[in-house]
């Protein structure tokens, strides 16, 4: 089976690996208890928090480290909003937000909270103007990803959070498809939180972290927790953020690397279904600096999305039919109704994201086996 469906999940790094094994017999202790073992987990953690924050450029006490990207999302926002600037209930978002920023927005507005979605523009990326004009004098919050994770298209974060400080809004963004692939080291100039998963990026599944401008008196979510400073409660992770903090060194060593082969590889999946350019829409921002190389959003004419991928599958080749948290509702992804795209049209969209793995045989041979499924279907 050929792997397509790295933008939902990575294989973990065999030094990663190696490294989890070694923390989870050397470091097996509870951070907070006071004993030599529990110590020696917490200096590793520490020590791990301060990699990572240098990785980013950020200050190493505004990491902290969660189950994955979901989790950070969630506990970001509501930290942003125990610490808003201003008055308000208003919050702006993307029309294609990840689930996990859906689903907390759709709880805040049961407690009050007034939310404005921004769809896309034709190319994928929010239009500042519609932006701008959505901001109200009691918006506190504005949450927009830095890169979809079903087209790969990214977002304008510098402009957007210069018109969060402009408007004195505080800004959220989801870097759960950009860490690795892009470098985040003045990211937090912009945002005042943004998220990424392990997992993302050839770490374990399970663990990932969040960083939240220290500056902000944020309040805790959680009453009583006393683990990574009250933000979250739940023993540490410690061999899992050992590895992740492993996988992110050496995805951010090579990410200049995979970001040329990802480029290539795109081209030559392009070239591949060039014959049946007709019955494709390939969704992808027209500036190469606004674009993920590695995700490939693309939409085959007349052909349901699920039953090109389950025959890809048959054939042997893993693709999707988008974000794995969004599969197996009956709706549209939310990315497609960003960009204008209706039920029927919408339910022809699939996704195909490379990885350090796939080499251009790979990309070339799916291309051909999806052109042989066009004209076998005769549409």
């Amino acid at each position: 089976m050929k792997y397509f469906d790295y933008a939902a999940t990575c294989p973990l790094d065999e030094e990663a690996a190696q490294i989890f094994l070694k923390a989870s017999q050397n470091y097996f202790g509870n951070t907070q208890s006071l004993h030599d073992i529990g110590s020696n987990a917490s200096a590793l953690l520490d020590q791990c928090r301060l990699r990572l924050a240098q990785l980013l450029n950020v200050e190493k006490e505004g990491i902290y480290f969660t189950s994955g990207g979901s989790e950070s999302n969630f506990l970001a926002i509501h930290a942003l909003l125990s610490a808003k600037r201003k008055k308000g209930r208003h919050i702006i978002a993307g029309q294609a937000e990840h689930s996990s920023i859906h689903s907390s927005l759709m709880r805040l507005e049961k407690d009050g909270y007034e939310i404005s979605y921004l769809p896309f523009n034709k190319e994928g990326i929010i239009d500042l103007e519609n932006l701008r004009a959505a901001i109200r004098e009691d918006t506190v919050l504005i949450t927009i990803h830095h890169a979809n994770p079903e087209i790969g298209t990214v977002q304008p974060i510098e402009e957007i959070g210069l018109l969060c400080k402009q408007y004195e809004i505080l800004f959220h963004t989801d870097c759960v498809q950009t860490f690795g692939k892009i470098k985040l080291d003045k990211i937090n100039k912009w945002a005042d939180s943004f998220s990424i998963s392990s997992h993302k990026f050839y770490g374990p599944k399970g663990v990932g972290a969040v960083y939240v401008n220290p500056y902000l008196a944020w309040k805790t979510f959680y009453p009583g927790a006393v683990h990574e400073r009250g933000f979250r409660p739940g023993t540490v992770n410690v061999p899992g953020i050992a590895a992740m903090t492993a996988a992110a060194e050496k995805s951010y060593a090579n990410q200049t690397e995979y970001a040329k082969k990802f480029l290539k590889l795109r081209d030559a999946f392009k070239h591949s279904v060039k014959e049946i350019s007709d019955r494709i829409t390939i969704y992808e921002a027209n500036d190469s600096n606004m674009q993920l190389p590695s995700i490939i959003g693309l939409r085959l004419m007349g052909l349901e999305g699920q039953w090109v991928m389950l025959e890809c599958n048959r054939r042997g080749y893993a693709i999707s039919t988008g974000t794995a948290c969004q599969i197996g509702l009956q709706s549209p992804s939310k990315t497609m109704q960003a960009l204008g795209i209706d039920n029927k049209e919408a339910k022809e969209f699939i996704r195909i994201s490379v990885g350090r793995e796939t080499t251009e045989e790979d990309v070339e041979s799916l291309g051909q086996t999806i052109v042989q499924i066009v004209r076998q279907a005769g549409v």
